[in-house]
């Protein structure tokens, strides 16, 4: 069965691209084999997977990519059940197109701000090109850091109701656990009772989706 490619992207940098990635392919893990590819020149979920103990090796592999995406992705496609792309932080690199256009799903963690909504408008536009040749295509905001008793983060629900790109009905909270997870180089889901909120809230994303 060829796999599922999930595209992790904004062209606005520190949206928290790679914390989704890394913990959204670990909880597909445990649902099938996966693969995480690192197609951002800064390296990041290389190095978050760098950081694990020998004995404890986070629990997905990750490859960088640096050549042509859509060749490397195809020639994994039938060993995997999963693959997300940890894409880079801008809409100017042949790897972000081909990765999006390559990928069944692709996710857009934003910020409960009207500025990184703002800044997601030129991907809204270059999704809906996708979308005219991909008809099984999907593609999703999360909103990431989400403050609940925040009246800008409640704001920002009502906003992303207004735009082109839907918004799932889950999302990620201020935790510091996500931080843990990344220094510790692991995921949520391999750091116990203490981490089992930030786990929760990643499943749950993936039952969306699956």
């Amino acid at each position: 069965m060829s796999a599922t490619v999930f595209s992790i992207t904004n062209q606005k940098g520190g949206t928290g691209k790679t914390t989704l990635a890394m913990n959204f392919a670990a909880g597909l893990a445990q649902r099938g084999r996966t693969l995480v590819i690192d197609a951002d020149p800064q390296g990041s979920a290389g190095q978050w997977a760098g950081v694990a103990p020998d004995d404890k090796p986070f629990p997905v592999s990750v490859i960088a990519v640096a050549g042509n995406l859509g060749r490397e992705i195809n020639r994994f496609r039938e060993d995997y059940q999963h693959i997300v792309i940890d894409c880079p932080p801008t809409l100017e690199t042949d790897n972000t197109r081909q990765s999006m256009m390559t990928s069944d799903i692709v996710l857009i963690p934003t910020l409960p701000s009207p500025v990184d909504l703002w800044a997601s408008v030129r991907l809204a536009n270059t999704i809906e090109q996708i979308k005219m040749s991909r008809l099984n295509f999907r593609a999703y905001m999360i909103i990431n850091q989400l403050e609940p008793r925040s009246a800008i983060s409640r704001g920002m629900q009502q906003a992303l109701s207004e735009f082109d790109i839907p918004a799932l009905d889950n999302h990620l909270r201020r935790r510091a656990i996500y931080r843990n997870a990344a220094l510790e180089g692991t995921s949520v889901f391999c750091m116990g009772k203490r981490a089992e909120p930030a786990a929760q809230e990643i499943s749950a994303i993936i039952e969306e989706l699956l």
